[in-house]
């Protein structure tokens, strides 16, 4: 059945709750390229629990798995293996805890038709323990060969990167075995693990999460452009735009832009755009 973007646009996913300790932050740090070199002590301010801060990139972990939900929605009838992980828009409200318990409620905000696809955005609102919002991520999914069915196509691109030198450029290599240990911070995709379902998907081999990449440029720019302080980042956003496989050389390309930073993201050895169309917003502004 085609998509019925009236019947499924605002449906509410079932309430979740989660937690998590300092050793899941310092793992999803590990996960990101976070470490090296381990005697660092910027590095060792993600890895080691004395002086622990958190990545704001780490809460776009804690409510993927609603994303699960959205098989359940009606008016969304769709094949899971046709959906890829479009775009991530991530809101911080509060800088994050190194351990807490939170609520996520989540709810289907947008459905553009695409021609070739859907895009569906599914927005969730964390709260902490007081009900209070501590950050707002948005999930767009895009649901191959489910488009056509005649609503609206969405607005266009927007955080274009400018024709000019970048400002800021950060090299982040990444490990053989990067996406084996970021899967351990929630997303078990096979897609990240097993050459033999990497190759029924098109891949020679595994492939990085595509939240992984986007933990690794929030890094660089947190350390390569704010000094390392996690409590300036508001908003991150970015839209996934080619793999990444392990054991390759992520390159942030930064370029100032009002009370943001613009940011592309390519591979070193194959000179292939990850990340496109993504911005970081600060807070205070960017003299600070």
């Amino acid at each position: 059945m085609p998509i019925d973007r009236d019947r499924a646009l605002g449906a509410v996913l079932p309430e979740s709750t989660s937690s998590w300790t300092e050793d899941d932050v310092i793992l999803y740090h590990l996960g990101v390229g976070a470490g090296v070199p381990a005697t660092d002590p910027s590095e060792l301010a993600y890895c080691y629990e004395a002086n622990l801060k958190v990545l704001p990139s780490y809460a776009t972990t804690l409510p993927f798995q609603l994303l699960a939900h959205l098989g359940s929605v009606e008016g969304l009838d769709f094949n899971f293996a046709m959906l890829l992980h479009g775009e991530q828009d991530l809101h911080v409200h509060q800088p994050l805890p190194t351990a807490a318990t939170v609520t996520h409620r989540g709810s289907v905000v947008e459905i553009w038709d695409k021609g070739k696809g859907a895009l569906v955005v599914l927005e969730v609102v964390t709260t902490d323990k007081a009900n209070d919002p501590l950050f707002t991520n948005r999930y767009s999914v895009f649901l191959r060969g489910e488009g056509g069915f005649g609503g609206p196509g969405g607005p266009g691109a927007r955080n274009l990167a400018p024709e000019r030198e970048p400002d800021h450029t950060v090299e982040s290599p990444t490990m053989a075995q990067q996406a084996l240990l970021y899967r351990l911070s929630g997303d078990k995709n096979p897609l990240h693990a097993d050459p033999n379902f990497a190759a029924l998907g098109g891949f020679d081999r595994p492939i990085l999460h595509g939240l992984c990449s986007f933990g690794i440029a929030c890094k660089a720019v947190v350390d390569g452009v704010l000094g390392g302080d996690v409590s300036r980042v508001e908003r991150f956003e970015g839209r996934f735009t080619g793999p990444v496989f392990p054991g390759e050389t992520l390159v942030t390309s930064v370029w100032r832009d009002g009370n943001s930073y613009l940011l592309s993201v390519a591979t070193n050895e194959r000179r292939s755009p990850v990340l496109s169309n993504a911005a970081l917003t600060v807070k205070g502004t960017l003299d600070e």
